[in-house]
């Protein structure tokens, strides 16, 4: 296993940034490389979820018949 100790994580709940894993993994995104990045954390989620929901909703009218 990698020592993650010097790595950078996000709690959600609390919007708290830290080092090393002081949070159980059901309260910790992470590790990110930089304090910088782990701040981004919501951001690079909110941006993921909206390429998700668009490539999602690309495939909604499949059973509309084409006139």
């Amino acid at each position: 296993m990698s020592d993650n100790s010097s790595k950078w994580y996000y709690q959600p709940s609390t919007g708290t940034v830290f080092q090393g894993k002081k949070t159980g993994w059901d309260d910790r995104m992470g590790p990110y490389d930089s304090e910088e990045e782990a701040r981004a954390a919501m951001e690079k989620v909110a941006e993921r979820n909206k390429a998700a929901d668009d490539w999602d909703e690309e495939g909604d009218d499949w059973g509309v018949a084409e006139k």
